[in-house]
């Protein structure tokens, strides 16, 4: 249930910076939103921890930010996966986004999750 959760919001999040960067984030609709936060965390499954021990060395160098690297880049992998339906423009939109998902989902978790945990 959380999964699924987690799922919808990434998919309203999509939405969201689709409407508000429509220059260089593109999402046709929110079937495809739905489908790309899908296969995001499909992706954050399988390819996200070999990423991580791949390059593992980059990321405690930088103690941790690397990890908003390769979230971008599993977001320029739902990008050639999704292929016209869902558009980010460049790498650097991808990292963008990375980090707006990140904040987004740590105020969502900490405020509405975590609250309706402790009743």
């Amino acid at each position: 249930m959380r999964w699924l959760l987690g799922v919808l919001i990434n998919a309203v999040l999509f939405m969201a910076m689709a409407g508000y960067f429509h220059d260089s984030f593109h999402v046709t609709g929110f079937t495809a939103a739905v489908q790309a936060s899908f296969l995001l965390s499909i992706l954050n499954i399988l390819v996200r921890p070999l990423l991580i021990l791949l390059t593992l060395p980059a990321t405690v160098l930088t103690l941790g930010l690397f990890l908003f690297v390769i979230n971008a880049i599993t977001l320029e992998l739902t990008d050639y996966i999704m292929g016209a339906s869902f558009e980010i423009s460049s790498f650097g939109m991808a990292l963008f986004a990375s980090v707006i998902m990140a904040i987004v989902n740590l105020i969502i978790q900490k405020t509405i999750l975590e609250p309706s945990k402790k009743q």
